[in-house]
């Protein structure tokens, strides 16, 4: 796959890194802040390991449903056999750039941490998901900002380190660090109405590490290492002294690292403004 066309955490372990780092009640908050509840069908875009899906299909209740698409067939499988017989769900392999009609139409699109992985494209899937609302159907983007980038005290040959790795990665792999700022003015200008934006902590970590925060971030690590090993060759130990400093300042209770999260809402206008 091309740096457009892939995707920048593929590997045999990312259906369970997203099924672990889902917090089911902050998703679930996340969901009512956007203004989903009971009786809505959703349409689910990036489901990942189904999990969200799952959480969305409490909120949805009584007389809701979820549909959880995703391009990656082993997540697909992932999600049937980890979610699948949880009321109200169905999942599906698609891709949230090709036309989704045959899925039918939806009282709101769901799309969590899918636009932070098309630097190029993103608009054009807002675009391609909102053609699958109902009148007056609501698009619920949610998305981070200053992705990766917010830890102290990082010393300064590692920060600037970590600082080239998510340059290359957007360069290279689409990748989007900035991807929360930019929801709004998909939204604004395609019409959308009703426009509502919050802003809300994601990545919130001081004192001892949870487990499913160590998983998470040492995959980033992991992962993005592997797509640009050439960064590392001048700090000292090379990748493996990287890893190890990052992995023993991560390990430190003394250490803040956050994310801020964008949550951005709108109702779908009676035409979409044109590509």
């Amino acid at each position: 796959m091309s740096g457009a066309d892939g995707y920048l955490m593929e590997n045999p372990e990312e259906a369970l890194r997203l099924d672990v780092k889902t917090d089911p009640e902050a998703v679930a908050a996340q969901a009512r802040l956007c203004g989903i509840g009971p009786g809505m069908r959703v349409l689910d875009g990036g489901c990942g390991s189904g999990k969200t899906s799952a959480v969305l299909s409490g909120v949805v209740r009584p007389g809701g449903s979820v549909v959880g698409i995703d391009f990656g067939e082993d997540r697909i499988r992932f999600a049937r056999k980890t979610y699948g017989e949880t009321a109200g769900v169905e999942f599906a392999c698609r891709d949230l750039r090709h036309s989704l009609e045959d899925l039918g139409e939806f009282d709101a699109v769901w799309m969590r941490f899918v636009l932070e992985y098309y630097r190029q494209g993103a608009l054009d899937i807002v675009r391609n998901t909102a053609l699958a609302l109902k009148p007056q159907g609501r698009m619920c983007l949610l998305d981070l900002d200053y992705n990766c980038l917010s830890h102290y005290p990082l010393g300064p040959g590692m920060e600037a380190v970590l600082h080239r790795l998510v340059e290359t990665m957007a360069l290279k792999y689409n990748f989007d660090p900035y991807a929360g700022r930019r929801l709004y003015a998909y939204l604004y200008g395609l019409g959308f109405r009703d426009i509502r934006v919050d802003l809300v902590p994601h990545h919130l970590i001081y004192g001892e590490l949870r487990p499913s925060d160590d998983f998470n971030w040492i995959k980033k690590i992991e992962m993005a290492s592997r797509r640009a090993p050439e960064l590392f060759h001048e700090y000292p130990g090379g990748y493996e002294g990287y890893f190890r400093d990052f992995n023993a300042f991560f390990h430190d209770p003394g250490r803040f690292t956050y994310t801020p999260l964008i949550v951005c809402t709108g109702l779908r206008p009676a035409s979409l403004a044109a590509g």
